[in-house]
């Protein structure tokens, strides 16, 4: 029998509307259904929101600390299910760096982040005055997550939203809604009614969010088109943005690494949730001195990952999630073999399911769309390089500048490159190990604003100051 996940509507399950079904990635079967929010709905949302935003902003910071920290404990005390539904929907397998991963973090990252406080700040205390900056909330915060990591970017979302006074309408992908209106549901035990309300939508939602007067600020994780969009559709009435978006990140390996010791780091920094994920590797740019024996050495690791259906415990890679993100994988390794690159494992898969083997590609070079584009997905081009200025160059000459990592046994000299690379964070002989008390944004086109740490909660407020 098929499950059907209600909204949750101001503090209850809320299933009036259409509902549609939402597919398993690895087995291509109905996972269960949702059921699609329209503009009455999130009329009837808003209003609840703003019914309970006073007393939510008022409520002290202990208070709002305590129900953060209960969250955490619901996360932990139904992990598994939460991990298991996130697997049947998502088609990340339960284990590697899974679906019993991702519903971990969600509780780390909830028990940090309620550890955090906002005091004001004393600029002036002279016989001229005192001038103090307070931090306050926003308001109400429509939050829309994307369906690659869609529990623990929620949780990126709600918890230092609601930490700081304000109160969340989350919409989650249609692709992968239900593991985020069970999340959702489970807080109501923590939280009072209207405070984090969850609407799944099969299309059109998202821009009645961006458009609706009652919504303070949007915070959007996702493509950059789309978030080009959000921001367009936001400015009407100056709402607040958040945009974290795509990344096209560069990852060089000087001539000193161990290819062996790095091989692992590598794959994970590319590969981690199967390629789908923003601040992955995408390009990699090994010196010529030690380009064979990392490319040997990286596609040794993705040999040995077991691919399969997420609930398989033999697992370690899953499906890519959905057919649209398959077809752009696709079309950007046959562009890569057509202009010459050279396959060193996986390659174009003949079936019609969404396994897409890991696929490692060498010689791949600017004008393909493996290196000028994010593939988001399980195919890393490797990219020879001789002169450090010229790959440097390389490496910043792109529209995103999410992550960047540099490989090395000598740290001052790994230092010295990350210092030259253009990057909302660069990481030193790792990839995309984002963390808790790290600031998390990027530059140009990867979007606005940061998340994680007291920079990210101060990214829910907005400045007060008084001046006496």
């Amino acid at each position: 029998m098929t499950t059907t996940y209600p909204n949750i509507i101001d503090g209850a399950r809320d299933d009036a509307g259409a509902g549609f079904d939402v597919i398993n990635a690895s087995t291509g079967e109905v996972a269960g259904r949702a059921i699609s929010a329209d503009a009455e709905t999130l009329d009837r949302a808003v209003a609840a929101a703003r019914r309970a935003f006073p007393g939510w902003a008022a409520t002290p910071w202990a208070d709002r600390q305590a129900a953060c920290n209960k969250i955490a404990g619901l996360i932990g005390a139904h992990a598994e299910d939460l991990a298991r539904l996130l697997s049947t929907e998502q088609g990340k397998p339960l284990n590697g760096v899974g679906a019993r991963f991702e519903i971990g973090g969600c509780q780390a990252w909830t028990s940090y982040t309620a550890s955090l406080t906002l005091e004001p700040e004393i600029l002036q205390d002279t016989p001229e005055g005192r001038v103090e900056l307070h931090r306050v909330p926003i308001g109400v915060v429509g939050a829309i997550t994307p369906w690659n990591w869609p529990v623990l970017i929620g949780i990126w979302h709600i918890i230092p939203t609601i930490l700081a006074g304000n109160c969340v309408i989350i919409k989650p992908s249609e692709n992968t809604p239900l593991s985020t209106l069970r999340l959702v549901e489970l807080m109501q035990e923590a939280l009072p009614p209207g405070v984090v309300q969850a609407l799944a939508s099969d299309g059109g939602l998202g821009p009645d969010m961006t458009t609706h007067p009652g919504i303070d600020k949007i915070s959007f994780t996702g493509s950059i088109p789309t978030g080009s969009k959000v921001m367009a559709s936001a400015a009407k009435d100056i709402k607040r943005v958040t945009l974290e978006l795509g990344g096209n990140d560069p990852g060089i390996v000087l001539p000193d690494v161990d290819p062996k010791a790095i091989a692992e780091g590598l794959f994970w920094g590319a590969f981690i949730n199967n390629g789908q994920t923003c601040a992955a590797l995408k390009r990699l740019y090994v010196h010529e001195d030690v380009h064979d024996a990392v490319a040997e050495a990286l596609v040794g690791v993705a040999s040995a990952m077991p691919m399969g259906d997420g609930l398989d415990e033999a697992s370690i890679v899953g499906p890519i999630q959905n057919r649209n993100q398959y077809n752009i994988v696709r079309d950007a390794v046959q562009d890569a073999l057509d202009k010459g690159a050279v396959l060193l494992c996986g390659g174009i898969p003949e079936g019609n399911d969404l396994f897409f083997p890991t696929t490692i590609l060498s010689g791949v070079e600017p004008g393909m769309k493996l290196h000028d584009l994010e593939q988001f997905g399980p195919a890393l081009g490797i990219t020879k390089w001789r002169d450090e200025d010229a790959v440097v160059a390389l490496a910043n000459d792109d529209k995103c500048g999410l992550g960047a990592s540099v490989w090395s046994s000598d740290p001052a000299r790994a230092r010295r490159l990350a210092d030259r690379i253009s990057a909302g964070t660069v990481w030193i002989n790792k990839h995309g190990m984002i963390q808790p008390n790290a600031p998390f944004g990027g530059v140009r086109q990867s979007g606005i604003g940061v998340q994680f740490g007291v920079d990210g909660l101060r990214e829910c407020t907005n400045v007060k100051t008084i001046i006496s």
